[in-house]
């Protein structure tokens, strides 16, 4: 790539040298400020004025936001009466004021579209006194060399807090000419959408991986895996048919089922037994450094009927409402330590008619699923009762040979597929590393654009 001749100090941190000819600008002397709406969720509709809020920004429209492309909830048109100070123009930035993480901090979006848009609550809006290209701009905010301004200025324990004034003393950097910017701009454009086109069919690939190793454990558990082998009706609509020599029974008369205990935050201490809350299951993964806690060593043999051991299997109980943020079952193997089991999440235990490794996938099979989250759950929160999981029929071989077999089946076709799938999130890690790493080194002046470029 190509290199500009000289090069000087830029005086900041993070970006080092810069063109000779660049300029050093703070954001405070080339920018407006303004706040978005004095308004709630309450006030969004499905009609009337769009308005990006400070959780599009984070989640949906990142980067750039054009109302005619992006569904953006809408404003009352009587804030165009009372409210003008919040309405964008075409190239104004929207900034979320708060974060949960930091990295988060200093997500932004900036206006690609002429139509009348609010910003809405908690953002800070940015627009520019002078004539520089924003799409260059949006590229320089989107830096590690800018966003590392704002991340060693943020405060907040749980939330950080991007205030005006951190956004005013950042500092960037820039070419003297219009057409300069432009050009770095374009090329910019054109290039992190042939990355983005990459990232977009790696993710593809790896949801199919992900569809593929659930139609695997579907077909594995409901239908076995001798493809020859004689069906029946089991009896179960959504089950279908199953092996004619398959056992068809509810869920409670092959395990047992226990609530955690509701124990008191007042007991929780530095060190001694492991406490598992329902935080430390997620995505089927147990985290037991997720906001680890701990009760008295005692507590062992005071609450022996919610002690954790090997072969229990452990599901989350509560979560979202329409959202399939809990029923994740993890079984505990090959532990030395002990447990308690906190509320919200049940333990199960299987009895010598089903291995716990088949039980494991039949509890995460989509269709077993599918069945359990069709029950009424509750009004504002999403709710499972161990009735709920113990009433639900289930279909399995009664040889235990049989079932190691699909277990072994299982397993080893979910190895193959995690392995593509770890090397294609490999891959896109390894491109957006390379797409942030472009944009800093281009709009830093690290890298030379030229039309032939």
């Amino acid at each position: 790539m190509l290199k500009y001749h000289t090069y000087k100090e830029s005086g900041i941190e993070w970006i080092g040298k810069i063109p000779e000819h660049w300029k050093i600008e703070k954001v405070r002397h080339n920018f407006n400020f303004g706040r978005g709406l004095s308004i709630t969720k309450r006030d969004l509709r499905d009609n009337g004025v769009p308005c990006i809020n400070y959780g599009e920004i984070h989640s949906k429209f990142g980067f750039s936001v054009d109302p005619e492309k992006h569904k953006l909830k809408k404003v009352d048109e009587d804030y165009l009466k009372t409210s003008l100070n919040s309405l964008l123009l075409k190239g104004d930035f929207v900034f979320a004021d708060t974060s949960e993480d930091i990295e988060g901090s200093g997500n932004f979006s900036f206006l690609d579209s002429p139509r009348q848009t609010f910003a809405g609550y908690h953002t800070v809006i940015l627009r520019r006194k002078n004539e520089i290209d924003y799409k260059f701009l949006a590229y320089f905010f989107d830096s590690t060399g800018f966003r590392n301004q704002i991340r060693s200025e943020v405060y907040g324990v749980k939330v950080f807090s991007i205030t005006q004034a951190i956004l005013k003393n950042t500092s960037f950097v820039i070419p003297p000419t219009e057409s300069e910017q432009t050009q770095i701009a374009n090329y910019l454009d054109r290039k992190t959408a042939e990355i983005d086109k990459l990232l977009f069919e790696k993710k593809a690939l790896v949801q199919l991986y992900k569809e593929e190793k659930t139609a695997i454990i579907n077909q594995a558990v409901t239908k076995g895996i001798n493809p020859d082998a004689p069906m029946k009706d089991s009896g179960i609509e959504w089950l279908g048919k199953v092996p004619k020599h398959w056992e068809v029974k509810k869920l409670k008369y092959v395990a047992k089922m226990l609530s955690g205990n509701a124990f008191s935050s007042q007991d929780f201490c530095e060190s001694g037994i492991q406490l598992i809350k329902i935080s430390n299951l997620y995505n089927n993964h147990l985290s037991l450094d997720r906001q680890p806690t701990f009760l008295p060593l005692e507590y062992e043999n005071k609450y022996q009927n919610w002690i954790v051991t090997n072969g229990d299997i452990l599901m989350s109980m509560t979560g979202t409402l329409g959202k399939r943020d809990y029923g994740f079952a993890i079984l505990i193997n090959n532990t030395k330590n002990k447990f308690l089991l906190n509320q919200r999440v049940s333990k199960l235990h299987s009895y010598s008619d089903v291995i716990s490794k088949l039980l494991l996938s039949i509890l995460r099979s989509e269709y077993f699923l599918n069945n359990l989250f069709s029950k009424p759950s509750g009004t504002k929160q999403g709710n499972f009762s161990n009735e709920d999981v113990l009433n639900l029929k289930l279909a399995y071989p009664k040889s235990n040979t049989e079932q190691s077999q699909i277990v072994q089946h299982i397993e080893k076709e979910s190895k193959r597929i995690d392995k593509k799938v770890s090397k294609a999130k490999k891959h896109i890690a390894l491109l957006l590393e390379y797409r942030t790493a472009l944009i800093s080194e281009v709009v830093t002046g690290k890298i030379k654009i030229t039309n032939e470029v």
